[in-house]
């Protein structure tokens, strides 16, 4: 099962790792003998179809999420192993894709128009009237 990315990345099988043991989660008639629990895991640093460029911004992007250089994820939210593998290989393709989206651009600084700032006076102005009619009349 490659891991595909994009449509220019694609991992594939021999890369990755799977390691399977008991899920925690919801089961039935077979929950304590069926390996439900999947982890993927996969090595930036030693993958074949990466650029370096890629290696640099993964390594990153992802710094807090690589233990010793490898990326893994976790599912154990289904009670098939085949589900569970399926959506662990979702998971990883979108951290993956994420880290390697260029970054958004940073947001341009503006000024309120004159517009803005005359209808923003106007309604300080309109809620100090009506607040000043809430007051007690002066006793004369």
């Amino acid at each position: 099962m490659d891991l595909y990315v994009s449509p220019e990345l694609t991992i594939p099988a021999s890369e990755l790792g799977w390691r399977f043991s008991r899920s925690s989660g919801p089961g039935g008639q077979h929950v304590n003998t069926s390996d439900s629990r999947v982890e993927l895991f996969w090595n930036p640093q030693g993958s074949t179809v990466l650029t370096d460029e890629q290696r640099i911004l993964l390594s990153e992007k992802l710094g807090r999420r690589l233990v010793h250089g490898i990326l893994t994820v976790v599912s154990s939210e289904q009670r098939s192993q085949l589900r569970n593998r399926e959506m662990a290989l979702t998971k990883m393709a979108a951290i993956i894709a994420n880290a390697l989206a260029p970054a958004s651009p940073s947001r341009k600084a503006t000024k309120p128009t004159r517009g803005s700032k005359r209808r923003h006076q106007a309604a300080k102005t309109q809620r100090s009237t009506t607040k000043s009619l809430r007051r007690r009349p002066p006793m004369d």
